[in-house]
């Protein structure tokens, strides 16, 4: 039987050109294509982001997965990532942004989860929608009307982040569940890409380029010529194949190839 949804991904990072390390970490296999943005110094961050893809990487192969999976590998992934902690590698913490593949009734659906400050989107007719929503300071602030979205781009206060997986963080992720079209483009990044090129400029390179491979290394070249001060990681997943309802499947004839800094107390519930 085929599945509700089938993909089609490329992905890509870089260190950027200010770090030694790259403490970003990303899965894109079916059905799991998440970012996690590493915190901690003294290499704890690129161990707190690999161990929870490594979690994840244990759903790789399935058609699809419920938010009971994705909720329960996070559960155990804020275990390892608190227990580096412990064991003297520092202050662990990661953030983790992304789309599971997901399905109702044979249906495809996407799935997004979002812990931090790593971003998810949707390209669709051309548009950029920005899926998550930060656990950050400057959100906080936005959202209180007492920050601009222009100003927040400057805030000293920007790479303070509210929520995350380990560092002392006790917050909850959020979750969204949407059906998937044909042609839908989703974009999973760390936030080395969205504080180097703005939302239109990554609307404009998503448009302009259609292959998903080469779509995420445009991207990550940006981010580098606009400075790359932070590392960078970028999955683009395209929607090549999609049940929009039992029975019934569309797809395109392209061929498939299968320093964010935690704030002391961290807050929030679950979407």
């Amino acid at each position: 039987m085929r599945p509700g949804l089938v993909v089609s991904a490329g992905a890509a990072t870089h260190a950027g050109l200010r770090r030694a390390l790259n403490e970003d970490a990303y899965l894109a296999s079916t059905p799991v294509f998440v970012v996690a943005d590493g915190m901690g110094g003294h290499e704890a961050g690129d161990r707190a982001s690999a161990a929870v893809i490594a979690e994840f990487a244990q759903c790789v192969g399935r058609p699809a997965l419920e938010l009971d999976d994705v909720r329960g590998a996070l559960e155990v992934a804020r275990g390892r990532v608190e227990e580096l902690s412990t064991s003297g590698s520092g202050r662990a913490g990661t953030t983790l942004s992304g789309v599971v593949i997901a399905s109702v009734d044979g249906m495809g659906y996407w799935l997004a989860v979002n812990i931090g400050d790593s971003r998810t989107y949707r390209l669709a007719d051309h548009e950029l929608e920005q899926i998550t929503v930060d656990h950050s300071v400057v959100q906080e602030l936005i959202d209180a009307g007492e920050l601009s979205p222009q100003d927040a781009l400057h805030d000293r206060r920007r790479n303070i982040i509210t929520r995350a997986i380990g560092a002392s963080s006790t917050g909850d992720a959020d979750y969204w569940m949407f059906p998937a079209e044909l042609g839908d483009r989703m974009l999973v990044c760390s936030d080395g890409l969205t504080s180097e090129v703005s939302d239109a400029r990554i609307r404009e390179i998503l448009t302009a380029t259609p292959d998903p491979q080469r779509a995420a290394d445009a991207l990550i070249d940006e981010a580098v010529e606009a400075g790359g001060r932070d590392n960078i990681t970028v999955i683009v997943a395209d929607a090549v194949s999609v049940a929009s309802r039992p029975g019934t499947l569309f797809e395109t004839d392209d061929d498939i190839d299968m320093d964010t800094r935690p704030r002391e107390a961290a807050a929030g519930g679950v979407r």
